[in-house]
């Protein structure tokens, strides 16, 4: 344990709520996020081989990282525990920084996500309102706080909300994949072997691998909120390995789902997935199943802001413990014993970014993919102080036994290390969406110094009240 850490100041006890199959849905509201799908899949064919590696290279070795310092670790942090134990503390709040800050951005997202599935379901009689801001901004917000008080009022609530958009996002995928298994058998194979080539790879292709790690991250999410799980020794590893398989799976098929049924050129990153249903399903005759499978969607979307919601502020929470944030995070509701302080923290920055989201003359799919990209590089920093954690448990004397054996544990530290480098670095790259390449890079180095700055700006100045 590093030399300068410091235990947290006060004791607080959180309800054990969750269970197995809670974290199973858990991991698989926060890993399968849909909304990913269309941005990867309009780089064309060539990402499949993009999605293989990354689950051999970096959601494998995640998932061991996630599994075996948890049974080190088994309190509740997480990830910001793991590296506060092996780093100290400067370390351990800046990984946890990151990873919240992350969601702030990607938050956003998924309600941007949710706004194209209500305009697209409207038709033209909608479509005026995919560019209204006051409707924009009035139901990405009303649903962010609605999830928000969902949570405050215990994970005995809140759970029912990550399960559900784990659940809707299964049966979503699954039948996306049906749909592309119908298309192909009536259709036949759209996709050209030579759109599989190396060929096909071009510099602003690359972009889309860091966004197919960050599509991939989520398993830390359930140790996050140690303290409140049932037997985490047990229930851990169970619901991480079933979560994460069907994860994995799910995501591959939807993105080829998606390439089947959709010219390259015509994937809208926002609307894709639902684009893709409308046209397999009117080829094969069941045009029908648009609208149960786009409620399915939405409820997913829901589930995955709350699943992120709820995780983010408990980082904080912790923080707020640990002094190096405001103390008043770490409160926690006398009745429904959540860290309710944190969770209204987290809901109003989300809030705030989504009207910032409106400024600039950028066009929607641009704001989407460059808010997307943004959320990869704070999210990757945070995975680069899970997998050192690892490294130093894999590759330092003096460590005891763990979950999986040294050298498990010591192919997943090098790998995640490597992966999760390059997905941080390439997505500085700007995709095909972009039109300004300067502007996007502005925005990204810009953005990614000021919250970082601040980290550390914060870190020091409560330090020295301590």
């Amino acid at each position: 344990m590093a030399a300068d850490t410091i235990a947290p100041v006060q004791a607080v006890h959180l309800k054990r709520a969750l269970g197995v199959w809670d974290l199973t849905w858990l991991c698989v509201v926060a890993v399968l996020n849909l909304n990913v799908v269309p941005v990867i899949a309009a780089n064309g064919p060539i990402t499949l081989w993009l999605w293989l590696a990354s689950l051999a290279l970096f959601f494998l070795p995640q998932g061991i990282a996630v599994i075996d310092l948890s049974h080190r670790f088994p309190n509740e942090g997480g990830l910001y525990v793991w590296t506060k134990e092996m780093y100290g503390d400067l370390h351990g709040f800046l990984c946890g920084w990151s990873y919240w800050t992350s969601n702030l951005f990607f938050i956003p997202t998924l309600l941007f996500y949710l706004v194209g599935i209500v305009t697209y379901m409207g038709g033209k009689t909608a479509a005026g309102f995919g560019e209204n801001r006051l409707f924009f901004f009035l139901l990405t917000v009303g649903l962010l706080w609605l999830t928000a008080w969902a949570n405050i009022r215990g994970l005995g609530v809140g759970k029912w909300v990550n399960n559900a958009g784990g659940i809707g996002a299964l049966i979503g995928a699954a039948i996306l994949i049906a749909l592309g298994a119908l298309t192909l058998a009536h259709a036949g194979v759209r996709i050209s072997a030579r759109s599989l080539g190396p060929g096909a790879l071009d510099w602003r292709v690359v972009s889309s691998f860091g966004i197919i790690c960050f599509g991939l991250v989520g398993l830390e999410l359930g140790p996050v909120m140690g303290d409140e799980i049932r037997e985490p020794r047990r229930s851990i590893p169970r619901g991480i390995l079933l979560g994460g398989l069907l994860a994995g799976t799910f995501y591959l098929g939807a993105t080829l789902a998606v390439l089947l049924a959709i010219p390259q050129n015509e994937i809208q990153v926002v609307q894709g997935v639902l684009q893709g249903i409308d046209k397999m399903a009117a080829q094969i005759g069941l045009g029908w199943v648009l609208y149960p499978l786009a409620l399915l969607i939405s409820v997913s979307i829901v589930g995955s802001t709350s699943a992120w919601l709820s995780g983010s502020a408990r980082i904080i929470f912790v923080s707020g413990l640990d002094r190096y944030m405001p103390k008043i995070l770490g409160k926690v509701h006398r009745r429904y014993g959540t860290p309710h302080i944190a969770l209204v923290a987290i809901a109003a920055m989300s809030s705030l970014l989504v009207a910032m989201s409106f400024a600039g003359g950028t066009t929607v799919r641009e704001a989407y993919v460059t808010l997307l990209d943004l959320a990869v590089v704070v999210q990757m920093i945070s995975y680069l102080y899970l997998f050192a954690a690892l490294a130093r448990v894999a590759f330092e004397p003096g460590h005891g036994p763990g979950f999986y054996s040294k050298a498990r544990i010591r192919f997943a530290a090098a790998a995640g290390l490597l992966t999760t480098t390059i997905g941080l670095v390439v997505a500085f790259i700007p995709s095909h969406q972009v039109s300004s390449i300067w502007r996007f890079e502005l925005k990204m180095f810009l953005t990614t110094a000021v919250f970082m700055g601040l980290a550390a700006g914060l870190f020091f100045y409560y330090r020295k009240k301590i």
